[in-house]
């Protein structure tokens, strides 16, 4: 592992991005910034370039997988790892797609954490063995029937309407017109069969876009 890797944490809860710093720091890491948001994180990741970003999936603006995928785009030798509540294989998989990653569990270890950052920092994928993937192949095959039901735009603005954003702030936030976001929002319901807000949380929650602990939806 090289000294003094450069790290930047991505993940909307204070505290325990701040625990996470903490521990980061006691084992030889130097800590680059925070990011609350995964706007946030594509943000800093850009300006300070780090060797790894430990990043949550379940944030708000940009969940934390769609925000790897395009710092991956960006930056491809900056090195991801996951830490997440959501112990979906499906998850997992679409995570592995994006190359050498890191995937563990808020409820690991933090020895297991310090293990997967080594693990990508040679170069290596881990996957936490909680989840118990046994065939890589079909794994894979999931991520890329997780990934096509929904394109990139498509999927921010599932979830930012999820998150209970109104349509002015969320075409602000996309640059996008006020019309271009109904447009999208009223062919994303028709082709789900959405017929609510509440079918569209739902179908939020069941694509990972946003989750129940992460506290994201609101009014």
């Amino acid at each position: 592992m090289p000294a003094r890797a450069q790290v930047l944490i991505a993940d909307d809860h204070i505290v325990f991005a701040d625990a996470l710093r903490l521990l980061l720091i006691q084992n030889g890491f130097r800590i680059l910034g925070t990011a609350g948001d995964g706007q946030a994180m594509l943000a800093a990741a850009m300006k300070l370039k780090p060797d790894v970003i430990v990043v949550d999936i379940g944030m708000p603006r940009l969940n934390g997988l769609d925000a790897a995928r395009r710092v991956r785009e960006e930056l491809p030798h900056v090195k991801l790892v996951f830490l997440t509540m959501q112990d979906n294989p499906n998850l997992a998989a679409a995570a592995v797609e994006l190359g050498e990653v890191a995937f563990v569990l808020k409820q690991s270890a933090g020895s297991e954490l310090l293990t997967a950052i080594e693990f990508v920092l040679r170069g290596q994928c881990y996957v936490t063995p909680r989840l118990r993937v046994e065939d890589w192949a079909s794994s894979k095959s999931r991520a890329r029937r997780y990934a096509k039901e929904l394109t990139p735009r498509q999927r921010q603005i599932v979830q930012m309407c999820a998150e209970g954003r109104p349509v002015k702030e969320i075409a602000a936030d996309l640059n996008l017109s006020e019309k271009t976001v109904e447009f999208h929002k009223y062919h994303i319901m028709q082709a789900f069969n959405l017929k609510s807000i509440a079918d569209l949380v739902l179908f939020a929650l069941k694509q990972d876009l946003i989750s129940l602990d992460s506290g994201v939806t609101r009014k």
